[in-house]
């Protein structure tokens, strides 16, 4: 089994593949890879970050501007005052 499992992989082609691979910029290239991920992690990180504060500021903000806006009040109309006079004349013994 192991004969026709060697015969079946080109190992003679990978070797030659494999000694061209040069150390020193194979091993740049992963520290680069490295910062390039850091960095990209950092940039996503810091912009749902910058989001979540900005829009938490925001929400204060208009809160704070509801809160000082003077309340509206509801002047029942004509027909619903009568309607309530008319029902706490009924209700009361």
């Amino acid at each position: 089994m192991t004969a026709a499992l060697r015969e079946r992989v080109p190992v003679e082609e990978i070797t030659a593949q494999a000694r061209e691979v040069r150390f020193g910029p194979t091993v740049l290239l992963w520290i680069a890879a490295v910062f390039y991920a850091v960095g990209w992690f950092s940039g996503k990180t810091l912009g749902v970050v910058w989001l979540a504060l900005v829009w938490s500021w925001t929400a204060a903000r208009v809160g704070w501007q509801e809160a000082r806006t003077p309340a509206t009040v509801a002047v029942p109309e004509r027909d619903e005052l009568a309607f309530s006079a008319a029902r706490r004349a009924q209700t009361i013994p």
